[in-house]
Order: structure tokens, then sequence, then C-alpha cells
């Protein structure tokens, strides 16, 4: 059977450390005033940061809080709290589970009852929300100071008592709770412990050559699996964690310019394309930053390109099944791998891409299911053994849901999501090809498509378009610019021209409410069978 990356010989560098803590409690001891953690609201260093973490658990203690409790986090994107009441409760064996900020009353029950929440910490402005949701029994709940602190002090809880409870926190300690965003049904539970967030962290710095000079900048929220992995990242080699709190391309101009910061992870097209669209961006002064690490069409990828040349750009293809980064691309490989891969297996991790139909192995070139397994995969979805038996195999090797192919050269080409290819009158169109080409337009800054139903056809694309400033392209024009370039079936049927995209908490555009836009004016209008295709006079 073959597969890229292997499982090493040597143990893996992540295998030093018993915990997170420990990791942490290391780079304290050793470089205790550098930088290890910053937000707009602040900066504070690698003593700070643990000394903050110890007494974020000695107050959850004191709340009752202990070994395989599951701790509830409700807060804005990001902030410094976030991350030393997150570490806090890991020291306590207990297991954080960040509350994306946008969920709405359902989502706030189902996730609080799934999870099985001992203690639900909230900012003040979520208590009408919480109040709505309704909490399961046995939750508390907690509302953090204005700063967002814990209220209240330790008790008769001593750092001691935190050492002690820390000794029985193993690398195979659950330690993250992540719920995915669900579309078509309820979002599930990632399981990870202190080995996967451990290895994910010191896999990424490996890959993007960090050292503890670096700043290492996103404005992925702590909801989501981004904002740990670049977390994890800077404590494997003692850099600083930037985090922009609540995204703003303004605000994020001045954090880069002002923490000079050296490698950024905007990672998705929404962020990094406010960024470089920013009108003060042209005069912003980013001399420091030597590596952007995004995610996105090989189109839109080498665009991206262009207008930072000073910055490498890699990109990577992950989930938050894996923690974050399965591969990454090299800062030594050719612009053209960089901008069309995804790179190659990270240490201790392996992929197999296989045959959507018969399970085979694919050979380069063929486009097949990425499957991966190694040291950051997940554990289970929580409570959920049906689902975690259908991704997981009995060999370990976890179902990505991924369309990719192997490269030549052993780096891995992302595709498209499965979810994502349409099936036009019996053939297959990516939605991720036809956005593609349809960016290369000077008029489109952003498309996404979607499958719309057509009798005839059973789905066809259908493009929701953002413009570029000052542009007023048509419908017409796009079609025309489509036709003769692209197949006929690949032809969006349907152009819709909005300001914005609903979006999720990691920037990733929410296809299925687009799905369910066009599929709503479509019903409403009737309209059963899209019009041919024609090229317009």
């Amino acid at each position: 059977m073959h597969s890229q990356g292997v499982h090493e010989a040597e143990a893996h560098p992540s295998t030093q450390w018993r915990s997170v803590s420990d990791l942490l409690d290391s780079r304290a001891q050793r470089t205790p005033d550098a930088p290890a953690a910053s937000f707009p609201t602040g900066e504070i260093s690698y003593a700070e940061l643990a000394s903050g973490t110890v007494l974020a658990a000695r107050r959850l203690r004191a709340l009752g809080v202990g070994p395989g409790d599951r701790v509830g986090i409700l807060l804005r994107e990001g902030c410094l709290p976030y991350v030393t009441i997150g570490l806090g409760i890991m020291r306590l064996g207990a297991i954080c589970v960040p509350i994306n900020a946008r969920n709405k009353t359902h989502e706030l029950s189902y996730v609080s009852e799934h999870a099985g929440l001992r203690l639900l910490l909230i900012a003040s402005e979520f208590e009408e929300l919480t109040r709505e949701a309704g909490l399961p029994a046995g939750c508390e709940l907690v509302v953090l100071g204005g700063d967002a602190e814990l209220p209240g002090g330790p008790g008769n809880v001593t750092a001691n008592n935190i050492a002690e409870i820390e000794q029985s926190v193993d690398p195979d300690t659950a330690s993250l709770l992540l719920y995915t965003s669900g579309t078509t049904a309820n979002p599930k539970g990632v399981m990870h412990t202190h080995s996967t967030l451990i290895a994910v962290g010191y896999n990424t710095s490996e890959r993007l050559e960090l050292t503890s000079d670096d700043r290492y900048w996103t404005a992925l929220a702590m909801f989501h699996v981004g904002g740990w992995q670049v977390l994890a990242s800077a404590l494997a080699v003692g850099a600083c964690f930037s985090h922009v709190g609540f995204f703003d391309a303004g605000s994020t101009l001045d954090q880069l310019e002002r923490e000079r910061v050296t490698v950024a992870m905007p990672a998705f097209e929404l962020i990094w394309m406010g960024v470089l669209n920013h009108p003060r961006f042209a005069d912003a002064d980013l001399s420091a930053l030597r590596l952007v690490m995004n995610v996105g069409v090989p189109e839109r990828l080498e665009s991206m390109q262009r207008m930072l040349p000073q910055a490498v750009q890699v990109s990577m293809v992950g989930m938050t099944e894996s923690l974050g980064s399965i591969c990454i691309g090299s800062l030594s490989d050719s612009l053209y791998s960089r901008t069309h891969s995804s790179g190659r297996p990270l240490r201790g991790m392996e992929v197999r891409v296989i045959d959507l139909e018969t399970g085979d192995e694919c050979a380069p070139g063929v486009p097949g299911e990425l499957l991966f397994r190694g040291v950051s995969r997940f554990v289970e979805y929580y409570r959920d053994p049906r689902t975690t038996a259908n991704v997981i195999d009995d060999e370990g090797w976890a179902r990505t849901g991924d369309l990719v192919r192997h490269e030549e050269d052993g780096t891995v080409a992302f595709m498209s999501r499965l979810k994502d290819m349409l099936k036009v009158g019996g053939e297959n169109a990516s939605a991720a090809e036809i956005e593609g080409y349809l960016i290369t337009h000077s008029g489109v800054a952003v498309a996404a498509v979607v499958a719309a139903p057509d009798a005839r056809y059973g789905e066809v694309p259908a493009a929701f378009v953002q413009r570029t400033p000052g542009s007023a392209v048509t419908a017409e024009e796009l079609t025309e610019y489509c036709i003769g370039s692209i197949a006929s079936f690949k032809v969006p049927r349907y152009f819709r021209f909005v300001e914005d995209f609903p979006v999720a908490a990691s920037a990733k555009i929410q296809k299925f409410v687009l799905r369910e836009r066009i599929e709503a004016e479509l019903r409403e209008l009737g309209i059963t069978e899209a019009p041919k295709i024609s090229r317009p006079r």
C-alpha cells in the first residue's frame, strides 16, 4: 500500500513533553521575559502567561472543576483571557470547549448539552443568549468580568495543589473539544489530546522554520482550530503568538506594522484580500513579514503572492480533525508548487489518495479522496461512535472528504471538497475550478459557486460574485468570458452579485446558505430549468 509520509522511526519531537502546560512552563523557565502572546489589548511574557494559567487553574479548581470536566468558553473571537483560561483548564486535566461566538440559541443549547458542560464561562454580552438557550442540568454558568477575567479568587487552592493535579495529566489526556460548523446536521465534537496539540505545533513550526524571534500572527478565532494551531506553533519554539482579536483589516495592518510581525496565517482569502485591498496597504511597512500561509485556488494564491512579493507564501491542507495542517508547502518550493499544491505531509503524518469507488490507491495525477493518520489525528467524535467508525478505519486512516491528487514531486494538490463537486448532466464539475477561472476576470473580486437544482441536468452551476471596487461587470459579460474558455457544463447558468458573503467563524464562505438562497429564489419564480447557454450578442 502506497502512502506519503511515514511514522518516524525516532520519537516525534513533541513526545518530550508530558502536557501542554509542561511545554509552557519550560518556555517560561528558559525565556521568562520573552513575549508570549499579544493582542490589541496588550502583550504578556512567557513568565506572565505561565503564572496567568496557574492562577486561572486555581480559580477554576475553586469553582469545582477537576480532571475530565468539560468547560465551555463563550467569548468574542480573540482575547488574552481566552488563552490563559483555556490553558488553565488544561492544567487541571479538564477539557477546554471553545464555543462559536456566532452561535444562536439552538446551537448553544445543543453544544452545551452534547458536551455535558460542567461549567460555562461567558462574557456578559452573552447573558441573554444563554438564558434563552438554557443550560443542561449540572452545568454552572459563570459570567466573566468586564475584562473577561475569571471572577473571584482561588480560595484555598494553592499553586502546589495545581501542580499535584498536573501530575496525572499525560499526553493522552483529552485537552480540547472543538465543534465543527454544522450545515445539514448538528455540529460534531472533535476530541483532541495534549499530544495532538503539541504535535501540530511542532510540525507547523518545523515546516515554517519558526524560531523564538518570530511573531506568528492570525485572525482565526480561538473557537476555530486555526487559532489553536498558531498558539501551539508559537509555544513549540518560544515565539510570540500574535492575534488581532476581532478582525478588521485596518487594525490588522496597524498590528502587523507595530509588532513587526514576521509570519502570518490569515488562511482564508476573505481575510487576507481585505488586508491587501485596504486603502492603506500600499503605504504600510510590512518589511518584517517573511512568510504568509494561505489556502485557496491557484489563481487566487498567485494573485495574493503578486500583491505581496517580498513575503514567501505557502499553502496547506488540513481540518479540525487534524488540529490544523496535514500538509504545508515549504519555503524552498517553487512558486508554481507553492501556488498549485498544499505541500508535503508533516513529520509523523501519512497521507493516501484513494479512488472514490474502489478504494484503491490513486496514481500520481489522478484525483481521489485524501486519507490521513499520524501524530495530530483526532481521537474521536465525542459521544458519536458510529460516525467515528465511519471516518476512522481499523488501521487508523481518517477520511477527510477532500478531493486531492498526488503530484510527481511528492506534494498534495487540493482540488475540492467532495461535497463541493457538482454533477451537471452526468459530468463532474469542481466549484473551485469554476471559481478559479471567474476571479481571473478583472471585475471579479470573489466568486462562490454552488449547485442550483435543474430539471434537465440535475444541477447546474450558480455563481455568487462580489465585484472589484469600481467594477460594473454584468452576468452577460461573465457568461461571455466563460464561453469557449471553460467547458459548457461548467459555465454558470445563474449569476448573482453580492456586497458580502455569509461566512463561518473561520471566514469560510457558507455555501449552504448560498445554495438555500438560489433554491428558494428559483422555487419562488417557478424556474425548474436553467436557460440554455448562448453567446451574448
